[in-house]
């Protein structure tokens, strides 16, 4: 049996109030989990993100800091992004409660993040996208922003109730982050040189692209055959321009 919030992290980006930080750490340690991982954002040995973390600063002494989501992304297969906002390229947007039911059905193959916005802004489009899903909290429309810990707790409890008997006995493996954005990089290069997207704006029906393989699923292998199929059509429409130069 496995113990699913040994494989899971919470991923802060940028956060600005290093007292959040502390109760975020309170939050993950009252729910077993151990694995803080922070984006850029404001001193974690800051006093008050200690005063904070209460009995839980030894998640804060070993959080680790990144430059950049995508590399604090990099070794997870399953990504969620949390976002309070609705709208064109932030669609199929979940629950925690669904969210902790898909996560434990993937779980004995695979380790998550739960990645966490800026304070007052959130997480920007291009980060949303870093991940395969997306979920927010349903909340009061008068008042639906909730404190950055609060969000961490609300999540982190709907995860703790998953029981190890409840995980599934699934054993494929997906591909990790950076294997899918490498796989994304490369793809939109090959589309952009046979003229598939436009040049103007790459991103608008990449992002589509990027949430119809989200949904796929794919494993590593699966992204090497996708590798291999850009690397071929970027050899055949090369193949002519060279033909005409000899």
């Amino acid at each position: 049996m496995i113990n699913l919030q040994d494989k899971i992290s919470i991923v802060l980006v940028e956060p600005k109030s290093p007292g959040n930080v502390g109760m975020v750490c309170r939050a993950m340690k009252n729910m077993g989990m151990s694995d803080l991982r922070l984006v850029k954002g404001c001193d974690r040995g800051h006093p008050e993100a200690r005063k904070f973390a209460v009995s839980a600063r030894d998640l804060l002494d070993s959080a680790r800091t990144f430059d950049s989501l995508e590399d604090a992304l990099a070794d997870r297969e399953l990504s969620i992004a949390t976002t309070r906002r609705h709208g064109k390229y932030r669609q199929e947007i979940f629950t925690p409660g669904e969210i902790a039911e898909m996560i434990s059905g993937e779980m004995n193959a695979n380790s998550a993040a739960l990645v966490f916005g800026r304070e007052d802004n959130g997480l920007t489009t291009e980060e949303l996208q870093l991940c395969r899903w997306h979920a927010t909290i349903p909340a009061s429309g008068e008042y639906g922003s909730l404190n950055l810990a609060q969000a961490v707790l609300v999540f982190s409890y709907e995860l703790y109730k998953i029981k190890p008997s409840e995980t599934s006995g699934v054993t494929r493996a997906f591909a990790p982050v950076a294997e899918m954005e490498a796989l994304y990089e490369h793809m939109e290069k090959t589309l952009l040189r046979i003229g598939f997207l436009d040049r103007q704006n790459p991103a608008h029906l990449m992002r589509s692209l990027r949430r119809i393989f989200a949904r796929a699923g794919l494993d590593s292998r699966e992204v090497a055959i996708l590798r291999g199929m850009m690397s071929q059509i970027d050899w055949a429409s090369e193949k002519p321009a060279k033909a005409e130069i000899s």
